[in-house]
């Protein structure tokens, strides 16, 4: 088939070279002209294990081209960012801006039949406000277009195996969309394949990353208790889940990324009245970066006494999760950041950042030669082969066991 994938981003380019490598026809659509030269050229603009090598092939085979409008084909994927509107306000609203806008741009170039599958984090209810809008612009009702919801469920570092293993929940206006929509992931997707209505489908996903958000305030809370306490959370964590019906996860210095940091906002902004639960599991999370901050200037202020001058900090870790070049909304990049604004004498450190951001990243080397505090934020690999014995150090992501 002939597809379009509108947005290509850390999702929509990972999926249309997918979709090009098991034969189909593919074309990538963004408005970002930088992000299509780099494309045509069979190179790419994020870090994905393995990608590289499937851009270079299906651009060089013709199999996946780029451009900035979209392409008459007969399916199309929506895969552009949600992101929320005021982000510092007590409850964040959901953006879909982004998405409406893709489903007007494909209108002209919709026919009778073809399939449209939003893919983008939507709140409830986002995918009949594209089916209102595609009809107003090209005049197909849902029962003359096929149309879809279907939510990635991947993670980072991962994407191109997770989007061909992990089920797939899809949920279709209509039975048919819904079956079309099936029919298609077939041909890539090996994980089962479930079929409901989109607004399941849209509470699905969302509902998924609000139950994990909750889970990681729980062990965050903790943490935080077990440090006041002089108790060591990863022997603490390891016993309890030693319980048959106790699995308590990792906790960090705090929670990022473009999901679990976000996603439960799209349930809180529609029902606030009764999601008590996942507003406060989402500002504990939140919490955990400022207590990190005020911990770390405590441990700077008893260590320059101690030293008879102010210290050199280390923060090792600034992405969102180990082992990517992803720094979306990441409580590690915002601590780094606040120790710097605030006047502390910081050292950065990050093997998956090859550029400098708004400071300078270091090289772990340097910073282990004259730090005199280090901070773990980021548990990457290259990190656990540090020897912290006789180091300050403040484990914030449970580096050290």
């Amino acid at each position: 088939m002939r597809c379009s994938v509108i947005g290509l981003g850390y999702i929509g380019l990972p999926t249309a070279a997918l979709l090009a490598d098991n034969g189909h026809k593919v074309f990538g659509i963004d408005i970002n002209q930088e992000t299509v030269s780099t494309i045509r050229e069979g190179k790419i603009h994020i870090v994905e294990k393995g990608l590289d090598q499937i851009v270079s092939k299906v651009v060089s085979n013709g199999a996946l081209k780029v451009y900035t409008k979209p392409k008459e084909c007969e399916v199309f994927l929506i895969t552009v960012p949600t992101p929320l509107e005021n982000k510092n306000s007590d409850i964040p609203i959901p953006d879909i801006d982004h998405v409406l806008s893709a489903a007007k741009s494909i209108s002209s170039v919709i026919k009778k039949n073809d399939l449209i599958i939003i893919e983008s984090t939507s709140p409830v209810g986002t995918t009949d406000k594209v089916e209102s809008l595609i009809k107003k612009y090209s005049g197909y009702s849902r029962n003359e277009v096929n149309i879809a919801y279907c939510p990635e469920r991947v993670i980072p570092g991962r994407t191109l195996f997770e989007l061909v293993e992990n089920s797939r929940v899809i949920g279709g206006l209509t039975k048919k969309a819904a079956k079309a929509a099936e029919e298609f992931y077939k041909t890539f997707c090996k994980g089962k394949l479930l079929i409901t209505n989109a607004r399941t489908a849209e509470l699905v996903k969302l509902t998924e990353n609000a139950y994990r958000d909750i889970n990681l305030a729980f062990a965050n809370e903790i943490s935080m208790i077990c440090h006041e306490s002089n108790i060591n959370i990863s022997e603490l964590i390891n016993l309890a889940n030693h319980h048959p019906r106790v699995n308590i996860l990792n906790p960090g210095c705090g929670v990022g990324g473009h999901c679990i940091a976000i996603d439960p906002w799209f349930i809180v902004s529609e029902h606030p009245e009764m999601t008590p639960l996942i507003q406060q599991a989402r500002r504990v999370n939140q919490h955990k970066a400022i207590w990190a901050i005020e911990e770390i200037k405590f441990i700077v202020k008893k260590l320059t006494l101690s030293l008879k001058r102010v210290p050199k900090i280390c923060c090792l870790g600034l992405t969102f999760k180990p082992d990517i070049d992803d720094t979306r909304n990441s409580p590690a990049l915002f601590i780094t950041k606040e120790l710097i604004d605030q006047g502390y004498d910081v050292i950065s450190c990050d093997p998956h950042i090859k550029e400098n951001l708004e400071f300078k990243v270091s090289k772990t080397e340097y910073a282990l030669r004259v730090g005199d505090l280090f901070i773990c934020l980021v548990a990457h690999k290259e990190f656990k082969n540090i020897n912290f014995n006789g180091l300050n150090v403040f484990d914030l992501c449970g580096l050290i066991k």
